[in-house]
């Protein structure tokens, strides 16, 4: 019984590795659309259009150093969002195309459930694999 459960647990890794790779690779995907031309490739705030903005973008490798170790999720996600709101003087550019598509679950800290656009969850996902040790 036990060697049962064991084996249809291994059955299962190739699953979560491809559902793991999946969403990497699509927040990675939206990272590139979305956020390179500023942050630049690795997120260090080294894009290409750098010399045009009145500000530097964010070093998004720091994220969790900058916040005693921990990764700011939902700070992250919300800064994405826009609920800094329209008239805000930040330059990051609206981006509805991530906020109208699936949604997904997000757990605050809390414990909450909140529906969240699941562009915005990937796009977390993958900017938490770019944070410097």
């Amino acid at each position: 019984m036990r060697i049962a459960l064991f084996l249809s647990g291994l059955a299962l890794i190739p699953t979560l590795v491809a559902c793991s790779q999946s969403i990497e690779g699509r927040g990675a995907a939206l990272y590139r659309q979305n956020c390179a031309s500023c942050h630049g490739p690795t997120g260090a705030g080294d894009g290409p259009l750098v010399a045009d903005l009145p500000v530097p973008p964010a070093n998004l490798r720091l994220l969790s150093a900058d916040n005693d170790g921990i990764y700011p999720e939902e700070r992250v996600i919300a800064t994405i969002h826009g609920y800094q709101g329209k008239n805000a003087e930040a330059l990051m550019p609206e981006f509805g195309a991530l906020i109208d598509g699936p949604k997904g679950v997000w757990t605050s800290p809390q414990g909450q459930q909140i529906p969240t656009p699941q562009a915005l969850l990937d796009l977390s996902a993958y900017l938490q694999t770019l944070q410097d040790p």
